[in-house]
């Protein structure tokens, strides 16, 4: 349809289109927001990490750790996990993974980053990448698993001797050596803080 075709159903005055525009604009927008899932699931939401085991919580008493997850993958193509600890040992590195669950045998996981405390058993890590919907697929079997958890590792063996003397070292680090979990979702199951 042309100007002049609009122009002679609207009528001659460009003002008279302008005020029809407008209205039309606003309710397009409105409906938007309303039908766009997105809208309603891109609130950020929080939740508490937990020590991973009954010697860690006796060995770390005031550790804390928070989870904020920012969805944004329909908008970034990504979403944003950010995670705040205080109350760890110092100066340790610890090592993030998604996991299908939040204790042993933690079934499929996702490693997605690292994080060194100060001095003051304080650390964080901001990583963006897919949290939301994360899930692990194995193409021969074709099943794929949901990655609903968080779990938090000592990255060096040695570094939860402390804690749990004479553990063997698990695989939970990029150099495959990693000491026990030290914080996890647990207290969420039988369910899970990721949808």
């Amino acid at each position: 349809m042309t100007t002049l075709h609009l122009r002679k159903l609207i009528g001659r005055s460009p003002c008279r289109g302008g005020f029809l525009l407008i209205p039309l604009a606003i309710a397009t927008f409105g409906l938007t927001l309303i039908f766009n899932p997105v809208a309603a699931h891109a609130e950020p939401f929080g939740f508490n990490l937990v020590p991973a085991s009954d010697p860690i919580a006796a060995c770390l008493p005031d550790a804390v750790a928070r989870v904020t997850v920012f969805p944004r993958e329909e908008i970034r193509g990504v979403d944003t996990l950010d995670l705040r600890a205080h109350g760890l040992r110092p100066n340790t590195t610890f090592a993030v993974f998604l996991t299908e669950m939040p204790v042993p045998p933690f079934g499929a996981v996702q490693y997605i980053g690292d994080f060194t405390t100060n001095a003051a058993g304080r650390g964080s890590v901001r990583v963006d990448a897919i949290i939301d919907e994360a899930f692990a697929f194995n193409n021969i079997t074709g099943v794929r698993t949901e990655l609903n958890h968080i779990v938090f590792w000592f990255a060096d063996p040695n570094d939860d001797e402390d804690c749990v003397p004479g553990s063997a070292p698990g695989h939970f680090d990029g150099d495959d050596q990693s000491g026990v979990a030290a914080m996890s979702s647990k207290n969420f199951l039988p369910g899970a803080p990721l949808p």
